[in-house]
């Protein structure tokens, strides 16, 4: 498996964007390169506003001027912008329904930062809060197209954003939907739901999988709220064996506990396996060590999907070894965490 590696997707195409958007603004929390919006600083010097570690103020700040008729996109690291400034966050920016774009990098185990770095619940709380949509990007050509279906949104956006070095997994002519999922393959024994980084990482099993007999219908979610695609519901209807979901995320309100709302609202009675870190902290480590300790990779899916049928499918660990590991000190990042 081996796709296009873009490195900074997001920080040249964001500067073009905002070019002839005067109203966008950005606001960042002390983490302007990590978060890829020095060069943006440095182009639109009068539409950056450095707040600090102080992500309830910038939260504040935020509201205030999107009620001027600005759009401001706040770039900081997932966690720090739901977490401490939950209260802001809800009662300035959602209750009014604002157009402020909260740009969330390093979701979930993606960063060796340890708990205090890593959004594992984000998607789960956000879920909850009205008027909030959530997505969520699981390649470059989508951290390219998801600041257009933000831009197109009245009211908060919440997006779980990929930095540095990103696999180009899907065309660049087919950009994110809203509320669209796209269907990587087809099948009748399992429905796959996957998003984020767990697409690429499904991807690396599925054809292994294929292989022995076992037809996959695939789904890379990228909405995760609202979350009504009759896609869904069609995939998991027609599955015979079993509905798995792949998340970077507690399996606790996340992307598992959506199709199971969709599941149970429909009265689709197929077995549900959620792949998805279990109600637990993790801990500072790589990414491709957390993905392994967690069961979060492609060995997890193929066990799901062995569990599902009741019979070995006789896949080595030479055989899903093919991996790109990430290194957290690439160039293409300013700094590890």
């Amino acid at each position: 498996m081996s796709y296009e590696i873009v490195a900074r997707p997001h920080q040249e195409n964001f500067i073009a964007w905002s070019k002839d958007k005067p109203q966008v603004v950005v606001l960042s929390a002390d983490l302007t390169n990590s978060c890829e919006v020095g060069v943006w600083r440095d182009t639109y010097p009068d539409r950056f506003f450095s707040m600090g570690m102080a992500e309830q103020n910038m939260l504040g700040v935020a509201a205030g001027m999107a009620r001027e008729g600005l759009e401001p996109w706040l770039h900081t690291f997932s966690v720090f912008l739901y977490r401490r400034p939950l209260d802001q966050l809800q009662m300035s920016i959602a209750y009014p329904a604002l157009p402020v774009r909260l740009v969330g990098f390093l979701p979930g185990i993606m960063t060796p930062g340890g708990v205090t770095h890593q959004a594992i619940e984000d998607i789960a709380i956000l879920r909850a809060v009205p008027n909030m949509t959530v997505l969520e990007v699981g390649d470059a050509t989508e951290v390219e197209s998801v600041i257009d279906v933000a831009h197109a949104i009245d009211g908060p956006v919440y997006i779980r954003q990929l930095r540095g070095e990103v696999s180009r997994i899907f065309p660049r002519e087919e950009p994110m939907i809203l509320n669209r999922a796209r269907r990587l393959s087809t099948g009748d024994d399992v429905s796959l739901l996957t998003s984020g980084i767990m697409t690429e990482e499904a991807l690396r099993a599925l054809p292994l999988i294929t292989e022995r007999g076992v037809s996959v219908d695939h789904l890379h979610i990228s909405t995760l709220k609202p979350f009504s695609d009759p896609q869904v519901v069609q995939s998991v209807s027609s599955a015979k064996s079993a509905v798995i979901t792949m998340e970077n995320h507690s399996i606790v309100g996340g992307l598992g506990s959506a199709v199971a709302e969709v599941m149970a609202e429909n009265g689709v009675g197929t077995p549900l396996q959620r792949i998805g870190i279990k109600d637990t902290y993790a801990h500072g480590a790589s990414q491709k060590y957390l993905m392994a300790e967690l069961g979060l990779d492609a060995r997890a899916l193929v066990t799901a999907v062995e569990k599902a049928l009741g019979k070995r499918l006789e896949i080595s660990d030479e055989e899903l070894s093919e991996a790109r590991v990430i290194d957290v000190h690439s160039t293409a990042k300013a700094e590890a965490l």
